[in-house]
C-alpha cells in the first residue's frame, strides 16, 4: 500500500489507566460537580435560547395642581401647563419645583448688575456695542449710577435686569412631591416579532385609578415622592435647586411557551451631583417668560423655574429557545471536564495521593525526548534504588554531574534467566556471600578523588568518571554476584549461544565476551534503561571487566558520548 503521507495518518493521544478506588471515586465526584454546575448556568443564563435586545418608545402624562404664593403676586395655582415647562430630550419630562421672579420687564436702558469684573468709573471702561456671556443687554457706552456706592456701565435690554439671587427654602412648589405620572412604554423584539406595553391587558380604566406601586410594582402611575423617595433622595431638598432622576424599566423576558413571562421591572436612581459645594453650577434651572401689553407697551414677567426631570430609560432583551444555542453551549462546556484530569494529574503529581504511584504515573504517561545532538546518560549506583538522568559534561567528572531527572529502577530479570542455561548455579539468597567479601585484584595506584569505593582508575574524560557509589563502601565489582552474573566465561558463552545458535565459540580475543559482560552488568544494575538514553558503567566495573577478558592488543574504544546509541546497542554492550 503506498504511503499517503500526513493525508493517511491519525494521531491520538496516550491514556494511563490507574486502578484506584480513591482517584475513581474523586473522578466521578468531579464530573457530577461539573455537569450540577453546567446545568445549573445553563438554566440561569438560558444560554440555550437565542436574545434579542429592545426596541421602545415612551410617552408620559403628568397629572397635579398646587397652590403657592408668589412674591409680590401672592397665591396662585398652577397647573401642568405651567409646572411641566418645554420638553428637554426624548423620553423625559420636566415638573418646575422652585421659581424666581423678575416683574414687568420691559425693553430700554438701564445699569447692569455690578457683579465681578462690572464695576466701573467712567465713560472710557464701557466700550458702546461690547457684551460678554454673562451680560444682560448691550452696552450703551455710558457709566451710570446702580445705587450709592457702585457704578456700572449701562445696557440696552429688557429692564429691569434680572438679579442673581438664591433659590428660595423651602422650594415654592413642593406640593409637587404628590403629583404623579403615567408612563406608557411599548416595546418590540424585532428578531422574534413580539410586541408588548407596559399597561398589561388586564389593566382597565378602574384599575389605573386605584392602582399604587406600594402594593402593585407593576403599577404604571408613580408619585413623584416616592420615585425620588425610592432613588435614595427626600424630595423637599432636592426640589429648592432641581435635579435629575433616572426612571430605568427593564424587560427580561422569556418567550418559551412552557416559561412565558415578559413583565417590566422599575427601578430609580439619581443622575446629577447633588452636593451643592461641588459643582459650580449645581442642579436643574431654565428661563422663561409671559408677556403682556400695558398701554401698548409690551412687558413680560421673567421666571426662572427650578425643577426636576425625569429621564426615563428602557433596556432589556428576550430569549427564545434555539436548538444552535444549545448545541454551542453545550460544545464550549465540555471543556470543563479537562479540570477533572487537570485535579488529579496534580494531586498525583505533587505526591499529595502517593508517591510511588506518582512516579509511576509519570514514567508511564510522559515519555521524554531528547534533543539527539545530546548525550544523555543514565547512572545507576550499588547504594540507591533509583537510576539518574544527566548530561554529559566536558568539565565535570561523572560522578559530580546534578541529574536531570530521577526514575525508578525498571528490573530486567534477564540477567537472571541467562542463568537457568548452566546446570548447578544457584541464586538462593541464602547462600551469597556479604556485599563486602573481598575478591579481585585492588588496584595499584590510589584511587581519583571522585570514588568511593577504592577501586576505580584514573582518566582523562570526565564522562568516564563515574564510581559505583555515591558514598564510601564497598565495590560492587568484588561481589560475588559481580563474579556469577558478569564475569562467569560459562554464563557468558551459554548467553552468547542463546543469541545464535550456530556461532562459533568465542575466540581469544575476549571481545565478544567483554561486551557480554558489559551487557550483562546493564541488565543487573539498569534493567530496563530509560528511552534515548546511554547506560554508564562505573570505572571500578569497566576495571574488573577488562582485566577478566582484555584485548590482545591492549586497546579499547572507550566511552563515545558524542554517538547517542539505540537501547539495542547498550544491550549488546557497545560501549
Amino acid at each position: 500500500m503506498p504511503c499517503c503521507g500526513v493525508l493517511c495518518q491519525y494521531e491520538t493521544n496516550k491514556l494511563v489507566r490507574i486502578q484506584s478506588v480513591k482517584l475513581g471515586s474523586l473522578k466521578w465526584s468531579l464530573n457530577v460537580a461539573i455537569l450540577l454546575f453546567i446545568c445549573i448556568m445553563l438554566l440561569w443564563n438560558r444560554s440555550y435560547q437565542e436574545f434579542d435586545q429592545v426596541v421602545s418608545s415612551v410617552t408620559t402624562k403628568v397629572k397635579g395642581v398646587a397652590q403657592m404664593q408668589l412674591p409680590g403676586v401672592g397665591d396662585v395655582v398652577w397647573d401642568v401647563v405651567d409646572y411641566s415647562g418645554p420638553s428637554q430630550e426624548k423620553n423625559s419630562f420636566f415638573v418646575v419645583t422652585n421659581v424666581l421672579m423678575t416683574k414687568n420687564q420691559k425693553q430700554g436702558k438701564c445699569p447692569e448688575v455690578p457683579l465681578k469684573g462690572r464695576l466701573c468709573r467712567t465713560d472710557k471702561d464701557c466700550e458702546k456695542g461690547g457684551w460678554d456671556h454673562q451680560s444682560h443687554g448691550i452696552k450703551t457706552g455710558s457709566c451710570v449710577k446702580f445705587d450709592v456706592l457702585r457704578k456700572t456701565c449701562e445696557v440696552s435690554a429688557w429692564c429691569p435686569v434680572e438679579t442673581k439671587r438664591s433659590p428660595p427654602r423651602p422650594a415654592l412648589l413642593a406640593a409637587a412631591e404628590n403629583f404623579t405620572v403615567l408612563i406608557k412604554n411599548n416595546i418590540r423584539f424585532p428578531a422574534f416579532n413580539y410586541i408588548r406595553r407596559n399597561i398589561l391587558p388586564n389593566m382597565n380604566d378602574a384599575y389605573l385609578r386605584s392602582c399604587q406601586r406600594g402594593g402593585d410594582p407593576l403599577c404604571p402611575i408613580f408619585r413623584l415622592g416616592d420615585v425620588v423617595r425610592e432613588a435614595g433622595e427626600k424630595f423637599s431638598e432636592m426640589a429648592v435647586e432641581g435635579g435629575v432622576i433616572a426612571i430605568l424599566i427593564k424587560w427580561d423576558c422569556n418567550l418559551d411557551r412552557l416559561m412565558q413571562r415578559c413583565l417590566p421591572r422599575y427601578s430609580f436612581r439619581r443622575l446629577d451631583e447633588k452636593e451643592s459645594n461641588r459643582t459650580l453650577y449645581p442642579g436643574l434651572n431654565f428661563r422663561y417668560a409671559k408677556y403682556n401689553t400695558v398701554n401698548g407697551v409690551e412687558e413680560r414677567t421673567l421666571y426662572k423655574a427650578f425643577g426636576i426631570r425625569f429621564d426615563v430609560m428602557v433596556f432589556g432583551q428576550a430569549g427564545k429557545f434555539s436548538f444552535i444555542m444549545l448545541i454551542i453551549y453545550i460544545g464550549s462546556t465540555l471543556s470543563y471536564y479537562a479540570m477533572t484530569t487537570l485535579i488529579i494529574d496534580w494531586l498525583i503529581g505533587t505526591r499529595c495521593y502517593s508517591a510511588d504511584v506518582g512516579q509511576n504515573f509519570s514514567g508511564k504517561k510522559v515519555e521524554s525526548v531528547q534533543d539527539k545532538q545530546k548525550c544523555v546518560l543514565c547512572v545507576s549506583y550499588v547504594d540507591e534504588n533509583n537510576i539518574r538522568l544527566v548530561k554529559i559534561s566536558q568539565k565535570n567528572s561523572l560522578q559530580d554531574i546534578t541529574p536531570i531527572s530521577v526514575q525508578s529502577h525498571k528490573e530486567d530479570t534477564r540477567h537472571l534467566g541467562a542463568c537457568v542455561l548452566l546446570p548447578g548455579v544457584s541464586m538462593d539468597q541464602d547462600h551469597r556471600p556479604p556485599l563486602d567479601h573481598k575478591s579481585g585484584p585492588a588496584p595499584k595506584s590510589s584511587p581519583p578523588a571522585w570514588c568511593k569505593c577504592a577501586r576505580c582508575t584514573p582518566s582523562s574524560l570526565p564522562q568516564e568518571e563515574l564510581c559505583c557509589r555515591r558514598s564510601e563502601g564497598a565495590c560492587i565489582a568484588s561481589s560475588p554476584l559481580f563474579q556469577q552474573l558478569v564475569l562467569r566465561r560459562s554464563l557468558l558463552e551459554a548467553v552468547l549461544l542463546y543469541r545464535d545458535p550456530l556461532s562459533a565459540p568465542a575466540g581469544p580475543g575476549h571481545t565478544a565476551l567483554r561486551h557480554c559482560a558489559y551487557s550483562q552488568y546493564i541488565s543487573w544494575r539498569f534493567g530496563v534503561p530509560p528511552s534515548n538514553s546511554h547506560p554508564a558503567i562505573p570505572s571500578c566495573c569497566i576495571g574488573r571487566v577488562r582485566g577478566e577478558y582484555p584485548s590482545p592488543d591492549g586497546k579499547y574504544s572507550g566511552f563515545r558520548p558524542t554517538r547517542m546509541v539505540s537501547m539495542q546497542a547498550c544491550a549488546n554492550g557497545e560501549l
